[in-house]
């Protein structure tokens, strides 16, 4: 509030009196030293000096190094994201493709075991039947030696009972012409 009062109070005593003259005279009804004002204003331009160039320069250039660093770290955290969010992206192809070549690799698996199955199952039936036709064979072949066995049996028989019934004694071309005709009869030829 001084200062103001202080100009308005110059400023009307300089227009009564020449401005150097009038400025002089403000002062010393004031009681300012010009001297005083005039070291007062160095020592505050040494001092400001001082603090410009040990003080507010350094912290400037921290407070510029440090948001540089900061920028820096916020472009690398960018960057990171985008290359965290890429690798995800990745991964989750990764993953995609191994779940459709996992799947693909089971339906393969089931395949190639439905046609093992179905190949064991063949060549299964495959054995079976010729087993069943071996049998049948076997079968057929026992079934022709017991009819020949017993045809000889038989005609054996009929040769014993003939001579029995006969009770005579043939003689072995007699029993032979017998022994064939009852094979003959037998046989159905």
């Amino acid at each position: 509030m001084t200062l103001p009062l202080f100009f308005a109070a110059a400023a009307e005593h300089a227009a009564s009196t020449g401005p150097i003259e009038g400025l002089q005279q403000t002062f010393e009804h004031f009681g300012v030293e010009p001297k005083l004002i005039a070291m007062q204003v160095f020592s505050f331009l040494v001092v400001l000096f001082v603090l410009y160039k040990f003080a507010i320069k350094p912290i400037t250039a921290t407070m510029e190094e440090r948001t540089q660093k900061i920028s820096e770290g916020l472009k690398h955290a960018e960057e990171m994201q985008r290359k965290l969010a890429a690798a995800q992206q990745e991964s989750a192809e990764i993953v995609r493709k191994a779940s459709h070549e996992s799947a693909r690799i089971v339906d393969d698996a089931r395949k190639s075991a439905k046609e093992f199955l179905d190949k064991q199952t063949q060549e299964a039936s495959a054995k079976a039947n010729d087993i069943l036709v071996k049998a049948q064979q076997a079968i057929e072949l026992e079934h022709k030696k017991m009819l020949a066995d017993a045809r000889g049996e038989i005609t054996r028989l009929v040769v014993a009972t003939t001579q029995r019934v006969l009770a005579k004694e043939l003689s072995d071309a007699d029993r032979s012409r017998y022994n064939d005709s009852a094979a003959r009869e037998l046989t159905g030829v």
